[in-house]
């Protein structure tokens, strides 16, 4: 859900240097109005993508608010839903799926 939302603001503040960049400068030349909207897109951004990466790091708290006695286990990575058969040589041959980690929860 907060990706949706972040992808929507990211999103809006792209909308918003466009109208940034049609303010019409004082002594500047032709090329301000440009830049001050890009320069506004860059920080709206930069914002937005610092945020949405802040929210994310406590991903280790939902372990220790279900229960009392659990705690994650140390990061174990795999190979998940590969499939592997051995050739008419003998050699074993593996395809598809995906290398992903996890931390098991232990509990008590």
């Amino acid at each position: 859900m907060m990706k949706k939302i972040m992808h929507a603001l990211m999103a809006l503040s792209l909308i918003a240097g466009v109208p940034a960049s049609s303010i019409q400068p004082a002594e500047a030349g032709r090329g301000g109005r440009v830049a001050a909207g890009v320069a506004a897109g860059i920080i709206g951004l930069g914002l937005l993508g610092a945020y949405g990466h802040a929210r994310e790091r406590d991903y280790d708290r939902h372990y220790y608010r279900s229960s009392g006695e659990c705690y994650p286990g140390p990061e174990e990575c795999g190979w998940r839903n590969r499939r592997c058969f051995t050739n008419s040589w003998g050699d074993t041959v593996c395809r598809g799926g995906r290398w992903t980690c996890w931390r098991p929860t232990y509990c008590d």
